[in-house]
């Protein structure tokens, strides 16, 4: 074997089903076959028995070619740089050359967007819709002519959202992604017979690992569900093909409103369809309490919300088996150490499950086998970014009877308007609980007498705005009489939607800037 097991599936899987795209399925024997190929046609065209670590960036939408080049770099000694096919030429440019790439991989009309690139920075470009696709199942493994691929050599370079400044390349191990694989087979039962219905991008860790790395470690079968159709998605889901599915919050809301808007007989189906599935998973932002109720009501199913982000992979999960809550993430999961930690002091407020300041809020640290190496070529936020081994997420939260509810982010979403320090996410759950409100993200502005004045931005359900006063008038009051006064947003603002990122979380610096008002130093 020359690499870790990831891409080194059982031979008795070479007829099973790997990947299903656009019509078509395709084995893991072909995806064997196809990615030692395109690995033996990366090292020719760079004139090497081994790539040594070199980026190679690629481009394409999901499906076969995205996973037989995932593995193909990695199985020739590259680390993959995934370019999100939705971002414009700039965001893809500043990747390209913040990675130093040294071969980029496209693969259709998607692809030869970055041809140009190539050649203007002198580097290779590689077709992905050809390369390797003359090798067969049959063909043999060839082991002498890949390299031997360590547990401790660099995989993969995923960046940042970059709330905080230009996004910033997260660099994980071979060893790391398994280590978060096989955590997630544990706590979460992968099985060989799953499949899964991919619908979120492959250039963020819930997609590339949670979502497509862990099946396919699994053996189980991934479904790509192309340009996301609520209809289309329900479909599949009440096929009684799919097992598991995945999403972001953004994607739930859309798939309620889609059966809300079905007939009768449809909404049943549907419902029925969907209500067999094994597991079904919420992440990447925070999951209104309502979603999940909704969801529970249409489908029967308790949604599993856990949380993670690119630097450490999936932290704590709800349980598989027992109470799933709303509004929390659950527990740590097997292998990750967590303190709770009261930033000023280092003063450890809980570990693991066991608080030692019930009910005080601290900032998540976490530590383990699948955190993050580095940040790519920057030394000193990489030596920032923890202590004492331990990551600072930046995220605060409270351990409440063994379970932790996120507070946000202590950058945007820990407020301090007149003295008191004041949950975002707490005014925003209230806020969705409304009728009258689909969706908001509650900010704060400078002020001058308060420090922050709380700013609420709101997207109105069909016919209550926007723009205009009348729901914002509506909701004073009645946040009046369920909030604290110095909770109360001072400002309001109706908008047709919400500034997001490709995962649909909330860009906070975005939305202060809605507001005519400087975002306040983070």
């Amino acid at each position: 074997m020359t690499g870790p097991a990831l891409f080194h599936p059982s031979p008795a899987w070479s007829d099973r089903v790997a990947v299903l795209a656009g019509g078509a399925s395709r084995t893991y024997g072909e995806l064997e076959a196809r990615s030692r190929r395109l690995a033996r046609h990366l090292l020719a065209g760079a004139g090497a028995a081994d790539l040594n670590g070199a980026r190679v960036g690629f481009l394409m939408e999901p499906g076969f070619e995205y996973v037989v080049t995932q593995w193909a770099i990695w199985r020739a000694g590259g680390i993959a740089v995934p370019l999100c096919p939705d971002h414009p030429a700039p965001e893809i440019d500043y990747v390209i050359d913040d990675a130093d790439c040294a071969a980029l991989i496209g693969a259709g009309a998607t692809g030869r967007r970055i041809e140009d690139p190539a050649r203007e920075r002198g580097i290779p470009f590689h077709d992905g819709s050809d390369a390797g696709a003359g090798a067969s199942a049959s063909d043999g493994p060839d082991p002498d002519s890949l390299p031997s691929i360590g547990a401790d050599r660099p995989a993969m370079i995923l960046y940042t959202s970059g709330t905080t400044g230009r996004p910033k390349g997260v660099v994980t191990t071979h060893g790391q992604i398994e280590a978060h694989i096989r955590s997630l087979l544990d706590a979460w039962r992968w099985e060989r017979d799953d499949r899964i219905l991919h619908v979120l991008p492959l250039h963020h860790t819930h997609g590339v690992v949670n979502a497509l790395c862990c099946p396919l470690y699994a053996g189980a079968a991934v479904e790509f569900g192309g340009s996301f159709d609520p209809a289309a998605a329900w479909e599949r889901l009440a096929s009684g093909e799919i097992s598991v599915f995945m999403a972001v919050p953004t994607i739930y809301a859309k798939l309620l409103r889609a059966w809300d808007a079905a007939d009768g007989s449809t909404r049943r189906r549907w419902s029925r369809g969907a209500g067999a599935l094994r597991l079904m998973v919420s992440g990447s932002a925070a999951l209104p309490v309502r979603a999940f109720e909704r969801w529970e009501e249409v489908t029967g199913h308790r949604l599993l919300e856990r949380y993670g982000m690119t630097e450490i992979g999936m932290g704590l999960s709800n349980p598989y088996d027992g109470e799933r809550r709303p509004g929390t993430v659950g527990q740590p999961l097997p292998g990750v150490g967590l303190r709770l930690v009261r930033p000023a002091t280092g003063c450890v407020l809980a570990e693991g499950t066991e608080a030692f300041e019930p009910g005080e809020s601290g900032e998540i640290r976490i530590r383990g086998p699948m955190v993050f190496s580095e940040y790519w070529r920057r030394p000193e936020e990489t030596a920032a970014a923890f202590v004492d081994g331990w990551f600072l997420t930046g995220d605060e939260a409270v351990l409440e009877d063994g379970y932790y509810r996120l507070l946000g982010r202590r950058s945007v979403d820990i407020l301090k308007s007149g003295g008191y320090k004041i949950s975002a996410v707490e005014i925003e759950e209230l806020l969705r609980t409304h009728p009258a409100v689909r969706d908001c993200a509650v900010v704060g502005i400078p002020d001058e007498d308060w420090g922050e004045r709380i700013a609420a931005a709101l997207v109105p359900e069909p016919g209550e705005g926007p723009p205009g006063e009348t729901l914002p008038e509506r909701l004073d009051p009645w946040v009046r009489e369920r909030l604290a006064r110095y909770k109360v947003p001072r400002a309001w603002l109706c908008v047709a939607d919400l500034p997001r990122n490709a995962m649909g979380k909330v860009q906070k610096p975005a939305v202060q800037a809605l507001f005519d008002a400087p975002a306040p130093p983070s």
